[in-house]
């Protein structure tokens, strides 16, 4: 399973550039999975929902599952935020892990970076950072993508991990290893 992130202050960007990318990849024969970060009190759940009641009750598992998907809620009960590898190991086999947020994760990541959020630049001070997004021109130590070209930043990603992947009719090719990847 290869990693990648993408990291970046709120209101960068991060999650439109992830949701243009992940039909590229997609497009190519990859099982695509991710993982998103949130700094926040989060809820995927519903007030009066069955799940939500048991989960208030105590439990500190639930899974929820139909013919169409599954979710298990874990409550951390002041237990500590899993770490990056953690969280990694529980995801089920992919071709490529997408990593939105943990800013501080010691995998290869893409800074979205735009001025009008009005914060710094990541990349200084992370070596993790592989490159840089942005929409304007820009001067940078590592290699700089524009943006908008959610194509180009697919490509960066895929030869970044060693996919180096062409479309041979309705089947992606492996061209490093002449095998496919599913």
């Amino acid at each position: 399973m290869k990693a990648f992130g993408f990291a970046g202050f709120s209101g960068s960007g991060k999650t439109t550039l992830i949701e243009r990318l992940i039909p590229l990849f997609t497009g190519r024969g990859l099982r695509v999975s991710l993982i998103k970060h949130a700094h926040h009190t989060f809820d995927v759940d519903q007030p009066g929902k069955d799940s939500y009641r048991h989960r208030h009750a105590g439990a500190t598992e639930v899974m929820v599952t139909s013919s169409r998907r599954w979710v298990l809620m874990h409550e951390l009960r002041g237990e500590a935020e899993p770490s990056m590898d953690e969280v990694m190991a529980r995801m089920s086999p992919c071709d490529l892990l997408l990593v939105e947020g943990f800013k501080r994760a010691a995998i290869p990541k893409l800074e979205v970076y735009r001025e009008c959020v009005g914060e710094g630049l990541l990349h200084p001070h992370d070596p993790h950072v592989v490159a840089l997004a942005t929409d304007r021109a820009f001067a940078a130590p590592i290699p700089v993508l524009d943006l908008n070209q959610a194509e180009a930043i697919a490509e960066f990603v895929l030869k970044h991990v060693g996919l180096h992947l062409h479309v041979v009719g309705e089947a992606a090719a492996d061209e490093s290893e002449g095998t496919g990847t599913r």
